[in-house]
């Protein structure tokens, strides 16, 4: 069932946007996956735009939930020609990434992410997703720096 973990050992949820950091989490997971046998729940969260007063057009056929999965389906294809041998499960689920990934952290024996993503924000060291999950998660949590030159 998507959210258990196989065998004895728990799920590594990672969250991916899209973004090089949030890559960067799903590489390392893979990589202690190998080391540990267990599986990679990669999650991606999304979210209908909210605007405040007035509407805020949407175009025709938008389908958010569709990006997520095409952004997900495309950051994992990617990490399985380095690491065919790891179980990935993707997981696209409506919510907001901070709380979508704390809910899931709830199942895992550790949740990983990158520093920082696409947020308005993104120039900061420590994004808000990643600071959210590091004080609410429910296991430990792994946040993958950004590589240097």
């Amino acid at each position: 069932m998507a959210g258990e973990a196989t065998g004895d050992t728990e799920a590594i949820v990672v969250g991916v946007d899209g973004s090089d950091p949030s890559f960067n989490a799903l590489e390392w997971a893979a990589r202690q996956a190998e080391l540990t046998g267990a599986e990679v729940q990669a999650v991606t969260a999304w979210q209908w735009p909210a605007s405040y007063g007035e509407p805020m057009p949407i175009a025709p056929g938008y389908d958010p939930e569709a990006d997520a999965t095409g952004v997900l389906d495309e950051a994992i294809a990617r990490l399985r020609r380095a690491h065919p041998s790891v179980v990935i499960r993707p997981r696209v689920i409506e919510g907001s990434a901070a709380q979508v990934l704390v809910e899931a952290s709830r199942r895992a024996g550790l949740l990983v992410v990158g520093n920082r993503g696409h947020g308005a924000f993104a120039g900061l060291l420590l994004g808000s997703v990643s600071e959210h999950c590091t004080t609410h998660a429910h296991c430990p949590v792994l946040v993958v720096r950004e590589r240097r030159a």
